[in-house]
């Protein structure tokens, strides 16, 4: 056996060596994942971090704003939050204590309805693993006694007032110890047997609010829609709150924008109405704009066409203000649609791509298209930083929506409604164009929100 002695040199511990680059290289990469959420939030509090935490994680995570509260310091009153939004981070706490119930009984009471609990858990089939490592000195620690499968996890958050808004599995190998890339990490949780050995996932966690009743902001884009207009208005239900209607009006020419004005006038005493006309083109584009002359705390969208039945808003009303979510998105796929309101080709590629995100943002979405969707002023704020990192390309407005409603954690519900067919003028969709656009989008959306491989900084 080599000794010190006589010159020779002992022979390095590569566990040691190792333990301290793992820890960095784990660290790093949790902290990537969290903060695809993080950094578009006003800030993050971790809570009763353990006592061997080193604070690495917190010190990585991307965030204007990041606190610590111990176990023997109050946590903040955040219940007083509308606009703000704060992410709780719990690293691996769950996973050493005998009562998560009861942690998250006594945090909620402190939160508001735009906070989120960000949790790190280990994996539960992977208790082997954490025992290997204590014994080779990868890791040091109290081991783990906590370990939640799914089904746990759910009913644990369920009778505890919350619930699962998105889960995030961070497979990670030690790639760069080998002298090789990181990218490949991003790669394994698409991989199906892969996927259940993740050393960790990162699960948000929404509060579930009491009833409110805000007012609402309706953008109606309209173009080469005139027969509809008064209709749109005549038929618009009373939510029993302050409602605001913008029509957005894109290049008409068979006086949509000389109606908007007339009927602008004679219902000016039920709502309060404003217009405006486009200097861009695409529907996307309407909503941007109505959306940037809101002055309502919700915005909703209802297409023109009314191919969407208006009387349906009363139902994405009242998902939000019962609390069933933060973004409420409509689905015409569940009942049989009128007549010829959706062509087969269309309704092929709608379902595509509804079976695409679903899979791309790792929760369920019935209809990624429906044109009708309802969520916060003060979340699509943080929409438009999120749309300067991803690229600006959709020509509908309707996935640079639910992509950020899903990273940040926001809680999307469906509403099924039924799709009626035109009675006026024709549909401004070109399938084939359009339809490449949106597979160009869900691509990128692939690398960017299910991989992480291509972001812009």
């Amino acid at each position: 056996m080599p000794n010190t002695q006589g010159g020779e040199k002992k022979l390095p511990d590569v566990a040691a060596i190792a333990a301290p680059r793992w820890k960095k290289y784990v660290n790093a990469f949790l902290a990537g994942e969290l903060s695809t959420l993080t950094r578009y939030f006003d800030r993050v509090i971790q809570w009763l971090p353990r006592e061997n935490d080193t604070g690495i994680l917190l010190a990585a995570v991307d965030a204007p704003i990041k606190q610590v509260v111990r176990r023997e310091e109050p946590f903040p009153d955040l219940s007083g939050e509308n606009e703000e939004r704060t992410a709780v981070l719990v690293n691996g706490t769950f996973n050493h204590d005998f009562d998560i119930q009861g942690l998250l009984v006594q945090l909620k009471s402190r939160l508001s309805r735009t906070s989120r609990v960000v949790a790190v858990l280990y994996n539960p089939y992977l208790r082997w693993l954490y025992n290997l490592a204590n014994r080779l000195s990868i890791r040091k620690g109290e081991l783990p006694s906590t370990f939640v499968t799914q089904i746990d996890l759910q009913n644990i958050v369920k009778v505890s007032g919350y619930e699962i808004v998105r889960q995030r599995l961070a497979v990670y190998c030690p790639w760069k110890l080998l002298g090789l890339g990181d990218a490949i990490n991003r790669v394994l949780p698409l991989v199906p047997l892969v996927r259940s050995m993740s050393l960790t996932s990162i699960v948000i966690l929404r509060p579930l609010p009491s009833p409110s009743w805000p007012g609402v902001s309706c953008v109606i884009p309209a173009r080469n829609e005139r027969g509809n207009i008064e209709n749109v208005l005549k038929r618009f239900p009373d939510l029993g709150c302050e409602t605001e209607i913008i029509f957005v009006e894109g290049h008409s020419n068979d006086g949509t924008w000389e109606e908007i004005q007339r009927v602008a006038a004679v219902y000016k005493n039920r709502f309060r109405i404003q217009t405006f006309q486009q200097s861009g083109k695409g529907k996307a584009d309407a909503v941007r704009l109505g959306f940037a002359h809101a002055t309502q705390p919700l915005l909703v969208i209802l297409d023109a066409d009314l191919t969407m039945p208006p009387e349906m808003l009363s139902r994405f009303y009242g998902a939000y203000c019962q609390g069933y979510g933060d973004f409420i998105n409509g689905s015409r796929l569940v009942y049989p649609m009128e007549g010829e309101a959706m062509r087969f080709l269309n309704r092929l590629g709608n379902i595509f791509f509804a079976k695409m995100l679903s899979a791309i943002l790792d929760l369920r979405i019935g209809d990624s298209l429906c044109g009708t969707k309802l969520l916060t002023r003060s979340d699509y704020q943080r929409m438009l930083a999120w749309r300067k990192d991803f690229g600006d390309f959709d020509p509908f407005g309707d996935f640079e929506l639910l992509f950020p409603a899903a990273v940040l954690g926001l809680g999307i519900v469906d509403i099924p409604v039924r799709y009626l067919a035109r009675t006026y003028g024709q549909t401004n969709i070109q399938r084939f164009r359009h339809g490449l656009l949106l597979l160009k989008m869900t691509c990128v959306g692939l690398l960017r929100v299910k991989m992480g491989l291509v972001r812009n900084t």
